[in-house]
């Protein structure tokens, strides 16, 4: 069976986007995810996203991990949007989309991607570090020297954390500057296994913890792979409303692959 699919990015997160609203995909598509995502023996991804028809809402967004499991993602949320957007599957600038926690809204400015996340209460702070859930698991640690740390080593470490068992957790390296209302993030992804080149669910999660310190929205973020914003509204500094993910994102190429050939 050839495939066709289109290859997006948010900021250097990438995803393989295929269009599923004619329920195509066959029912053994879940153990051909890690060969589609291997970087040398398939197409190449952080992710493999099934848009489908949704009866309450625009469409669903069904994400899956590298390795098969599923979650929320945020940047792969704003690439699902451009990509239907770009499939007419919605006319305007907004959107409403079924996604792994429920419906979620969102809305594009010129080249940027609005994804509004769930209002949000799950900070707790784990000694000097923190741990959010913003629709996938997220631990953050602050650290000095965030482009010499050893953040696929400590990530890997901290991901399997007992406490964290059976699915573990993503782990963020973050480095505030306070001046610039703003921080830098490294990320290593569950699922992944690996630093990622940025993690939405993980840049809005390191941002509530940067509201700790005094952040106030829109807080500007610098992963490896491109600048984003978190904006957000908070009366206590611990219960988040209009929890909005903006950045790019963009189409890299599109193609066919026979995937009888990935078994």
């Amino acid at each position: 069976m050839r495939l066709k699919f289109h290859k997006y990015h948010g900021t250097g997160n990438d995803f393989i986007m295929i269009d599923d609203r004619s329920g195509a995909v066959p029912p053994d598509f879940t153990g051909l995810i890690p060969g589609l995502c291997h970087r040398h023996f398939g197409i190449g991804a952080d992710g493999v996203i099934l848009l489908r028809a949704h009866p309450d809402a625009d469409f669903e967004m069904v994400y899956y991990n590298p390795d098969g499991s599923q979650s929320l993602c945020g940047n792969g949320s704003r690439c699902a949007v451009a990509f239907a957007k770009q499939l007419g599957i919605f006319t305007g600038d907004s959107c409403q989309f079924m996604a792994y926690d429920g419906l979620h809204f969102a809305h594009i400015e010129g080249e940027q991607v609005h994804f509004k996340l769930s209002d949000n209460q799950n900070l707790e702070r784990l000694e000097q570090d923190f741990f959010v859930d913003t629709g996938s698991p997220h631990y953050v640690k602050i650290v000095e020297d965030l482009e010499q740390h050893p953040v696929v080593v400590e990530g890997r470490q901290l991901r399997n954390t007992p406490r964290f068992l059976p699915g573990g957790t993503n782990v963020n390296f973050i480095t505030l500057d306070k001046s610039k209302n703003a921080f830098h993030i490294r990320t290593y992804e569950r699922g992944v296994e690996d630093e990622t080149l940025s993690c939405g669910t993980g840049i809005t999660a390191a941002a509530l913890v940067a509201a700790q310190f005094g952040m106030q929205s829109p807080i500007a973020v610098h992963a490896r792979g491109g600048d984003l914003q978190v904006a957000f509204q908070t009366t206590d500094g611990h219960f988040f409303t209009e929890l909005f993910l903006i950045g790019p994102a963009r189409m890299v190429f599109a193609g066919e692959i026979d995937i009888h050939q990935r078994k």
